[in-house]
């Protein structure tokens, strides 16, 4: 049987280049989605990708014309894991330092290099045949309104939000310089407080909208969480579904992971990590619980609130190992802690392979944030055997149970669940955490439970091929 073909567009895709958890959920779902569908995924061609590494090739060139301007854009393939995956090259688009800009900024022209690459990503379906196109986030969003207005394409459009902070909000000039016709710019399609909102096309155009978790489907229909689009997600509201992301179960695995000095399977093999990781990071005393936190550090994942909160964790007996990047004042905040307490240890700039020796030392992984789509920290905490301490909020309230509910029998895991991001919530809740770590048989019970749970892409991707279905029945 002819498996349906499926185009699966992100902005960013590991292990070809990565900003955030975006990159991983693009190259794991299509890994997955490729058991049931021929999968093609298409990003841009940045700089930063090693073309020799990929063994990338030149397959095709075709001309844009957009705002006026022809545009010659090269496509690229390779395969990897069986998966074929497909590269747009302009150099507007990809010769940058960075992906969208210097941290905490964005091109200027963000507009313009996206508004090409969802021309471009609209082309792909023009010269294939695909019965779906899945879109991620704003950068590709245009691509459902592109698709829209050319009735030779019959591609079903998903459109997923993975965080609906992030928008591509951009001056209305962007409208002539992408092409786009003045009748969008209105609160009905792309007009959002006298700019033009990519994402809002997404949401107007596709034909299903998904977002990352069940809970946050519906958190971003309240003004709290809706980043001033509550209301046209509302009216969209029929064709909008939370899916919890998954984990790729061959990246994080403990039992394979390369980057460990020692990979293991149960709680007893996580010692050596553990202590490897205090030699890295100057911290002693294997036998205190080691806390960490793995991500970036800006307000959405309550970097406040942890800053306001160390220096009194620090008080407890427990270590803390600290990586990430972000905004420069919570980074001089949290060095000048970390040289005041000599069981806090910070590691500036993010690092895959450190990352994971944290998750296989860590006893507990720090999550204060303040709103979380869905979150993949907490899930790879689980499979290495560190238990989360969470904000219920988004994918954290959807994936991570209350401890004092520990049920050996539930498919779910568990860890210390607070509710309300606030010093006093969060502190309460590492104090539980450090209590729990006392109770040596109930925390073992616990992990252990944790890590045989099954956090894979194969549930997700059953309810992503059932959106799929019901739009090309």
């Amino acid at each position: 049987m002819n498996k349906k073909r499926l185009l699966f567009a992100s902005s960013e895709v590991y292990p070809f280049v990565k900003t955030g958890g975006l990159a991983d959920v693009s190259h794991s779902l299509p890994k997955a989605l490729n058991e049931m569908y021929d999968v093609s995924v298409v990003l841009p061609l940045y700089s930063q990708i090693d073309r020799s590494r990929f063994s990338l090739t030149l397959l095709n060139t075709f001309e844009i014309m957009m705002g006026g301007v022809s545009y010659t854009i090269e496509l690229h393939g390779t395969s990897y894991e069986g998966v074929e995956y497909r590269f747009i090259y302009a150099p507007i688009l990809c010769d940058r330092d960075y992906l969208y800009g210097p941290p905490e900024s964005g091109y200027e022209d963000n507009g313009i290099r996206f508004g090409l690459f969802s021309h471009a990503i609209t082309q792909l379906l023009r010269i294939d045949s695909y019965a779906i196109a899945h879109l991620n986030d704003w950068q590709c969003a245009l691509a459902a309104l592109f698709v829209k207005e050319d009735p030779s394409v019959k591609t079903k459009i998903v459109y997923t939000i993975h965080n609906l902070a992030y928008q591509g909000v951009f001056p209305p000039s962007v409208m002539g310089q992408i092409g786009l016709n003045e009748r969008y710019f209105t609160m009905d399609a792309l007009e959002f407080y006298d700019q033009v909102n990519f994402m809002k096309a997404g949401i107007a155009y596709a034909d299903a909208v998904t977002t990352v978790s069940p809970t946050y489907a519906k958190e971003i229909l309240t003004a709290e969480f809706g980043c001033g689009l509550e209301g046209f997600l509302h009216l969209h509201r029929r064709k909008l579904r939370g899916i919890v992301n998954g984990i790729d179960s061959d990246h994080f695995s403990p039992s394979t992971d390369k980057a460990l000095v020692a990979p293991y399977k149960t709680l007893k093999g996580k010692k050596a990590s553990k202590n490897d990781l205090l030699k890295q990071f100057g911290l002693k005393g294997a036998a205190k619980p080691l806390l960490v936190f793995i991500g970036r550090f800006t307000h959405q994942k309550g970097m406040d609130v942890l800053i306001e909160t160390l220096p009194k964790i620090a008080e407890l007996e427990c270590n803390i190992a600290l990586l990430g990047e972000g905004e420069e004042a919570h980074f001089e905040s949290l060095e000048k802690i970390a040289k005041e307490y000599k069981n806090v240890s910070l590691q500036f700039g993010y690092d895959e392979s450190i990352a994971h020796r944290m998750y296989a030392a860590a006893d507990f992984l720090l999550m204060p944030s303040l709103f979380e789509p869905c979150g993949l920290n907490q899930m790879i905490a689980f499979a290495y055997g560190a238990v989360p301490v969470v904000n219920k909020v988004g994918g954290l309230a959807d994936t991570v149970k209350k401890f004092e509910s520990y049920d050996a029998e539930s498919p779910s895991g568990f860890g210390i669940v607070f509710t309300s991001a606030t010093p006093k919530t969060f502190f309460t809740a590492v104090k539980k955490g450090c209590d729990l770590y006392a109770d040596k048989k109930h925390f073992e019970s616990i992990v252990n439970h944790n890590m045989k749970c099954n956090y894979s892409w194969s549930e997700s991707a059953k309810a992503y091929d059932s959106i799929y279905k019901k739009l090309i029945k």
